[in-house]
Parts: structure tokens; C-alpha cells; sequence
């Protein structure tokens, strides 16, 4: 890896390539960071790139709280960038993070939600302290279905009757929960977080990259969602993300304190719970 980001910090140990996110005040997945990680998956698509990648966050309470909701079109038109304008989604660009040819492993302390619970689901894998990691998708309590991979990956892996409830309450779930539905992989206890998830990476990452790639492709080939439901997915976002009910309750949610560093963001479903119900 010979790139630098505005938003990533990378080192590589062997054959394990640790990524660490850090885009203050609160991790926003906003333009800057859409660019870097174009950038990144350009990298990690060449032969020669690291075997396992492990993604993490330097903020202790936020992974990636959610879409920067003030910059939709800007950090579109960089995710545009990995595929073309016909692509123009975080969907797509999550879709193209979870065909690299390497193994990716999502290291979760802090809140991930929205597009950040995507983005965890477009890895690999996914493991999360038990204590100070939280998953959700809030649009639907916003004013618009997840446009970026959750309804495919949480329809396949937690079911219909508990992804319904995921995406329908916009809760927010603990690692716990989270372990029990499918949402991660494992609910670790936050001491041994860091060495349980380097062992494994290290372990992955010592196999043969031709095994690692074509057992990875042929579990895509089956687990993936189409690009045509991906491009659905994220068109419907655009179009309600924009309506009137999901702009009244943003700017709602904004006079409270969204995307600051808060209560609203802290406990951002108990926020959308308190919330009155738009027409």
C-alpha cells in the first residue's frame, strides 16, 4: 500500500492491511471519506494488495454514525467515481467493497448505523465489542427505506421477520442482540477485541491468496444481491431521502443536535422513537 487518505490511516503487518477511519468531529460518511474509499478499493483490487483488511475507527463512540445528511449529492458524486455515473450510490460502491479480492474484517466499537451498519455489512465480516458497540438503521424513522445494502444483507441474514424489525423500528440494537439475529458475526468482550481479531486475521492472511479469493467469490455468487437490486435499493433512498415527511423530520432532528456530538446521535433511536408522526 503506497497511497495516503485525508480520512484513513493504513498499515500493513505482513499480509494484513489494518484500516483505521478518523473524519472529526464524529465520523460522518461524507464526501471526504466516500473519496478515500474509492481510493482504497482501487488499491485493494491489484493483484499485489494485502490478503486481509481490517477495518476499524479511531473514535472510541462512533464507527460511522450514519451519511453526512447536509452533503447527500456531494458524497454521491464521489462514490459516482468507482463506477460511473450509471452507479452514482454508496450501494454500489459498498457492492464493489465486498467483491475485492481480499478478505475484509470490520473491527465495531462505537455506533455504526445507517450507512455505516452498510458499510459493516458489505465486509466480510463483522465483530463488535459486547460492550461499547451498536448497530441500527434509522432511515425508515428518517423518512426513507436503507438505500445502500441493508435490506438485501439483513433480509438474508437475519430473516424477514427480524430484519422487518430492524429496519422498521430504526432501533438501535447492542452487540448482544446484534449477535443473536446475525447482524455480526460475534459480540466479543471489549478487552480481548483487538487480539481475538488480529489472530484471525493473521491466521486468514498466512492461507493461499487463490484459495482465499475463489472460496470468497463463490460464497458472493450465492449471497450477494444482484446490481440491479442494489441500483433499485438506492434509487429509492434518493427519491424519498429528498420528500417532504424526511426533510420535516431531519430538520427536526438537526434543531436537536444531529451530527453533533450529542445525545441525539448518542441515542439516535430513542431520538427517532420521540419523534411526531409526519403524514
Amino acid at each position: 500500500m503506497t497511497a495516503s487518505y485525508e480520512t484513513i490511516s493504513t498499515r500493513l503487518d505482513g499480509n494484513v492491511l489494518s484500516a483505521t477511519f478518523h473524519s472529526p468531529p464524529i465520523n460522518l460518511i461524507g464526501p471526504e471519506v466516500v473519496r478515500d474509499l474509492v481510493g482504497l478499493l482501487e488499491e485493494l483490487s491489484r493483484p499485489v494488495s494485502a490478503r486481509v483488511v481490517v477495518f476499524d475507527s479511531m473514535d472510541p463512540d462512533f464507527f460511522f454514525p450514519h451519511v453526512d445528511l447536509a452533503k447527500v449529492p456531494a458524497y454521491t458524486a464521489e462514490a459516482a467515481k468507482a463506477g460511473g455515473p450509471g452507479d452514482a450510490s454508496l450501494g454500489m460502491l459498498f457492492r464493489r467493497l465486498s467483491e475485492v479480492p481480499a478478505v475484509t474484517i470490520a473491527k465495531l466499537r462505537g455506533r455504526a448505523r445507517g450507512a455505516g451498519s452498510e458499510f459493516l455489512l458489505a465486509c466480510d465480516m463483522r465483530f463488535a465489542s459486547r460492550e461499547n458497540a451498536v448497530v441500527g438503521q434509522p432511515e425508515v424513522g428518517i423518512g426513507t427505506p436503507p438505500g445502500a445494502g441493508a435490506i438485501q444483507h439483513l433480509t438474508r441474514l437475519l430473516g424477514r421477520g427480524r430484519a422487518l424489525e430492524a429496519v422498521l423500528t430504526s432501533a438501535d440494537f447492542d452487540a448482544e442482540l446484534a449477535e443473536r439475529y446475525g447482524w455480526i458475526n460475534r459480540a466479543v468482550p471489549d478487552a480481548t477485541l483487538d487480539e481475538f481479531v488480529a489472530g484471525l486475521a493473521a491466521r486468514i492472511g498466512d492461507f493461499p491468496r487463490d484459495a482465499l479469493i475463489a472460496a470468497k467469490a463463490a460464497i458472493n455468487a450465492i449471497a450477494l444481491p444482484t446490481p440491479a437490486d442494489v441500483r433499485a435499493d438506492a434509487a429509492l433512498f434518493q427519491q424519498l431521502v429528498r420528500g417532504e415527511a424526511a426533510q420535516q423530520r431531519m430538520a427536526e432532528l438537526f434543531k436537536r443536535g444531529l451530527q453533533t456530538r450529542g445525545r441525539t446521535e448518542l441515542d439516535l433511536g430513542d431520538a427517532l422513537g420521540g419523534l411526531k408522526a409526519v403524514d
